[in-house]
């Protein structure tokens, strides 16, 4: 089992994390779920708040309303808003993955991307993208930091009974190097669990920086998912030149790898990424954004 560093597993309850799950999904609708800030502003003000709805990744209620907060510049993981914010809106709601204005100002760069960012992208990914291909099922970054500190039967719970990962032949983990309970650090990586493998593919485009977390995450995750033997491989990949694009390089690795897995039902030899993929990759995430704020 994966630790907190000092070798005791934190305690955390059931309900304190599956509260903190469930704060990061929403329904399973993807463009009809699309809001303006005015809609969003009115739910909050009629209480009714922003997501909801019969997705089965929204079904675990607690009462225990605990707010996880990352160091280092991470933002509230699920971006629900508590009030209007005219100062910093919302220009998009994916499937209640909200993007504030501040946080489509960050693929202008050069800056590190929040997992804001990366939650939106891969909400598109399973409900917009490949909402026809049940293969495929995407771990935005805080779930899967709440993974490394489950228990089996708290895995079961959550990754069997509300994602059915049993059921999934590629799953898509994103990796922080936070050493805490709490999604924090400044480095993302990709982890891909694919059953026709019988592998777990671990991608990271800043010389293996949270090779670490990865494979404490294969420990903890791999008896649940009835993948006990799979090999764990270390993927040679594109590098970044940079101290920031580390979430771009993931974007664009599981856009790659999803697109050859949709392709060819396999990781095992996806072409390595092209600097060019990268470079442009900011650009079509902002014009990504304003086309499907453009279904409002």
């Amino acid at each position: 089992m994966a630790n907190n560093g000092n070798g005791v597993k934190p305690e955390w309850s059931l309900d304190v994390i599956a509260t903190w799950c469930a704060q990061q999904q929403c329904s399973s609708s993807s463009l009809a779920n699309v809001k303006s800030q005015e809609d969003l502003d009115e739910e909050i003000e009629s209480g009714s708040g922003g997501g909801g709805g019969d997705h089965p990744r929204n079904n675990t209620k607690s009462s225990n309303g605990r707010n996880h907060n990352g160091g280092n510049g991470l933002s509230t993981s699920s971006r629900k808003v508590n009030a209007p914010s005219r100062a910093d809106p919302i220009m998009l709601a994916l499937t209640g993955n909200a993007l504030r204005m501040s946080d489509v100002q960050l693929l202008h760069g050069p800056h590190w991307l929040n997992e804001a960012v990366i939650n939106f992208y891969f909400t598109y990914l399973e409900e917009v993208k490949y909402k026809a291909n049940d293969d495929f099922l995407f771990i935005t970054p805080e779930m899967t930091q709440c993974m490394l500190y489950m228990d089996d039967k708290e895995l079961q719970s959550i990754l069997i009974g509300q994602y059915n990962a049993g059921r999934k032949p590629f799953i898509f983990f994103v990796l922080s190097d936070s050493r805490s309970t709490e999604l924090g650090g400044c480095h993302w990586a990709l982890l891909v669990a694919s059953r026709p493998d019988n592998a777990f593919f671990h991608l990271d485009s800043y010389g293996g920086s949270n090779t670490v977390s990865s494979l404490e995450l294969v420990t903890n995750i791999k008896d649940v998912l009835k993948m006990r033997q799979a090999r764990f491989r270390n993927v040679r990949c594109l590098q970044q030149s940079n101290g920031y694009d580390c979430g771009i390089h993931v974007i664009c690795m599981a856009d790659q790898i999803a697109d050859y897995v949709n392709r060819y039902e396999s990781v095992d030899g996806v072409p390595p990424l092209q600097l060019d993929v990268v470079k442009a990759k900011r650009s079509e995430l902002i014009k990504l954004v304003a086309s499907l704020s453009g279904h409002v």
